[in-house]
């Protein structure tokens, strides 16, 4: 029978997508690796791959829908020998996003992310494929995938028939299907109160529902606690400007510096390069930087992978260049997820100082003030010199005090030694 194309769960915290487009047309032909659609996630738009081949039969979720739970059908594929007059017991009504506890019982996926061929008891082929195992007589998990991720296709079976496959056991009794589940109630409109100011409702996006849930997971379930350290940047300044006199190859900015030197401070003090475990801690030997980037939809953090092997120039051109797919709703999965430690800075809109939330499951971010001309003292005369606070938020579980007070030592030597990151 059609085989349903079900809505991915295309990141680990995704349990419902938007359809933004389709870049297929019912009635066109679909071969394995074809984008089917762009699928927009709590984090990015992602293209979404075919895995077999056929016809498009049916569109189930149009282009710009919001709010499908994954593993909700979203089209049909027919497959070989398959006309249209099939679609119709194949194709369910779409279902809204379900609570992450009702999650659906797995069905047989045209297109699907990254999955190991062989899980436990169960195996990752075509349904086309399973049809012609079930007729052949051919145990599919001695069959080598070479479709997609390694998943079973229709010619992987045909070559095991022609070379004499393994035979298969006898195959148990089909089990049930399982229940539809009950329709929710319909909820009454909300009504403002007569007290209220006048107001217009902003529906909330995946992704900022996801920065509110694992917002309040984090200061809910994270012990906290805050370091602040004051850093002299006139020297910074000046190497920062003499650098950007030499090339327009690169634009340095404070952050740059920033990240370069959480970079090599991680590297002196490693312990603070860590996230927590119930039954160990990571302590990360990568040092990937997460900074916090500002976007219509919400705050997301690009990773710098391996930091402390880049210098400023590298550093900044690949910070811009995240910044920018970050902006546009265009990073991938690997480049926003992971990463050991996080920068949020707001010295550019002229925050002071700030204390920020723990990104879990990090164990350690620092957010950035802005610099700015402050009385110091030096050698006992009053002096002026341009100053930023830096405060590190603390997971006490994974870092103890006088690590995270190591740790901002080592940074401010840095920042107040500009020359230094440069070796």
């Amino acid at each position: 029978m059609p085989v349903q194309i079900l809505m991915p769960a295309l990141s680990p915290t995704m349990t419902e997508g938007n359809v933004a487009k389709w870049l297929k047309a019912e009635g066109d032909a679909v071969k394995s690796g074809d984008i089917l659609c762009e699928i927009e996630t709590d984090k990015a738009t992602m293209e979404f791959e075919a895995v077999d081949e056929g016809i498009l039969g049916k569109i189930l979720v149009a282009g710009g829908t919001s709010g499908v739970a994954v593993n909700t059908p979203i089209a049909v594929l027919l497959e070989e020998g398959e006309d249209a007059s099939a679609i119709s017991a194949a194709a369910p009504a779409p279902r809204a996003a379900a609570a992450p506890a009702a999650a659906p019982a797995p069905v047989a996926v045209a297109s699907a992310p990254a999955v190991p061929v062989h899980g436990g008891d169960r195996v990752f082929a075509s349904p086309l494929a399973k049809r012609i195992a079930r007729d052949g007589n051919v145990d599919l998990a001695a069959v080598k995938g070479t479709g997609p991720h390694g998943r079973i296709v229709k010619a992987d079976v045909e070559a095991a028939i022609a070379g004499g496959g393994a035979k298969a056991a006898a195959a148990p009794a089909a089990a049930a299907p399982a229940a539809a589940p009950a329709p929710k109630a319909a909820q009454a409109p909300a009504v403002a109160s007569p007290f209220e100011p006048a107001f217009e409702e902003i529906p909330n996006s995946s992704m900022r529902k996801i920065i509110a849930r694992r917002l309040t997971e984090a200061k809910s379930t994270i012990p906290h606690f805050y370091l602040s350290i004051d850093c002299e940047l006139d020297a910074l300044l000046k190497v920062r400007s003499d650098l950007n006199g030499r090339s327009d190859a690169y634009k340095l900015s404070v952050n740059d510096f920033v990240v370069r030197a959480v970079a090599l401070a991680l590297k002196k003090v490693p312990a603070a390069n860590a996230s927590w475990g119930e039954d160990a801690i990571k302590r990360y030997t990568d040092i990937d930087i997460s900074v916090a980037v500002a976007t219509p939809s919400g705050l997301i953090t690009p990773i710098v992978h391996h930091a402390d092997h880049k210098g400023l120039a590298e550093i900044s051109n690949e910070m811009k260049a995240l910044a920018g797919k970050a902006r546009d709703n265009k990073l991938k999965p690997e480049e926003f997820q992971g990463g050991g430690f996080t920068i949020s800075n707001l010295g550019m809109f002229g925050i002071k100082e700030f204390a920020a939330i723990i990104n879990p499951p990090q164990g350690c971010i620092l957010a950035v003030g802005a610099g700015e001309q402050r009385p110091v003292v030096k050698n006992g005369a009053l002096a002026v010199a341009t100053v930023m606070t830096c405060t590190l938020s603390v997971d006490h579980r994974v870092v103890d005090g006088a690590v995270g007070a190591e740790f901002l030592a080592a940074f401010k030597k840095l920042i107040e030694d500009p020359l230094s990151m440069l070796l």
